[in-house]
């Protein structure tokens, strides 16, 4: 007999002290399964491999960004409140300043924090206090009963709080490890970069006002030199990265190309020509229409003879249109080179801490639509983990620039 006066099934026929005969009133056991079936059950295919991790990228760069916010809200928030309650209430100044709407879950985060002390989860003394555990809800809590003394440092609360509510969707997705959709991560990104600008945490590097630096880039950009972005083709660059977002403010453009049609194709002439009116220095250095590296790009990606050198010729006609009719040609200038094309690279303000760059290889069998894309961020400033160091494929670029361009012939 079992517990509770439940009499335990036989086994299977054939075992030695199996009844073949199931006596009335017992309960029946599942079976234990053979040996193999558990695995083909659980057992994740590469499409779900491949989902979970695209969830936990998207969940990553979720947390990184409401990390940041959280710990530059708390800063905020101790720095404001903390002279106005500590010289009365000490160590309970949180406590006090959460006042009786927020007694219990103040008197929350200082229980946590009393356990974690015990358990040796501190491990850093500077997180020893009650501020360290409050939740990015609450802390907003601390900001909205006492915005009088925040007010002075902001220029609307509604945008802060529209911020915040934004951040809130993607903070409960995250905090309960369900799947964030690309468009709520798009908007929390924005969110974060937005609400840290009005935190005065904005990024110190100048090219951010253009690229704005991400947060991933900030953590990890020393493992990619000044790599902020890779792009398979051309078409998903401009998706993400359009051509009014790259020319659009440029001081200064250098490119090299065979036809620079990112440029040509992608930016009206009126528009390039608005910049060169307000005092933009341009460089464009196309491949040679009539030169044999011309033929022989032809002949790698097949095309009908003749059919890229009038192409070329074409854009370098239209850009010789827009440069006609400025009041000061100088400063726009149209030269050709006869060497193998190696690159195409467009920087724009490379003379400056600001600077941006758009590269691509060229392919034997692939076209400049179809080729990878590098953006890089200029000024010989690279976002680490450290802070701003000194290196960079940027300059690289530059100066393989300034030797073609000292090697070629303007074009009248």
């Amino acid at each position: 007999m079992g517990s509770g006066e439940l009499e335990l099934p036989p086994g299977d026929e054939g075992h030695e002290g199996n009844s073949a005969e199931v006596p009335p009133g017992t309960v029946s056991l599942a079976r234990p399964m053979q040996t193999g079936a558990i695995g083909p059950e659980l057992d994740w295919d590469a499409d779900a491999w491949r989902e979970v991790r695209t969830r936990a990228q998207r969940a990553g760069r979720a947390y990184i960004w409401l990390n940041l916010v959280e710990q530059r809200l708390r800063a905020v928030v101790a720095a404001v409140l903390r002279p106005v309650y500590e010289p009365v209430h000490g160590d309970d100044w949180v406590v006090a300043a959460a006042g009786p709407a927020g007694q219990e879950w103040v008197q929350r985060a200082a229980a946590v924090r009393e356990v974690s002390r015990r358990k040796g989860y501190l491990l850093d003394p500077a997180d020893d206090n009650v501020i360290s555990f409050l939740t990015l809800p609450q802390l907003r809590e601390l900001m909205v009963q006492h915005w009088p003394c925040f007010e002075p440092y902001f220029d609307d609360r509604r945008d802060v709080e529209l911020a915040l509510d934004e951040l809130e969707v993607t903070r409960n997705v995250v905090s309960r490890n369900r799947a964030l959709s690309e468009a709520v991560l798009g908007q929390a990104e924005r969110a974060s970069a937005r609400l840290l600008e009005m935190l005065g945490a904005g990024g110190d590097v100048p090219s951010a006002r253009r690229l704005p630096v991400d947060a991933v880039e900030d953590l990890v950009g020393d493992r990619y030199a000044d790599v902020v972005a890779v792009h398979s083709d051309r078409v998903r660059l401009l998706r993400q990265f359009p051509a009014e977002d790259i020319f659009g403010q440029a001081r200064r453009l250098d490119a090299i190309g065979i036809g620079l049609n990112l440029l040509v194709q992608n930016f009206s002439g009126r528009r390039l020509l608005r910049l060169a009116e307000a005092g933009a220095r341009i460089r464009l250095l196309f491949l040679n229409p009539a030169s044999s590296a011309v033929k022989r790009r032809e002949r790698e990606l097949g095309m009908k003879r003749g059919e890229l050198s009038r192409a070329v010729e074409m854009n370098i006609l239209h850009m010789r249109r827009v440069r006609a009719r400025l009041r000061d040609p100088g400063a726009f200038e149209i030269q050709v080179y006869d060497d193998t094309p190696r690159f195409t690279a467009y920087l724009v303000d490379g003379d400056g801490a600001d600077g941006i760059a758009v590269v691509q290889s060229y392919l034997r069998r692939a076209r400049g639509m179809e080729a990878p894309v590098l953006v890089l961020r200029g000024g010989n400033r690279v976002v680490t983990s450290k802070g701003v160091e000194d290196a960079g494929l940027f300059s690289t670029y530059k100066e393989e620039f300034e030797l073609a361009w000292a090697d070629s012939r303007p074009v009248s």
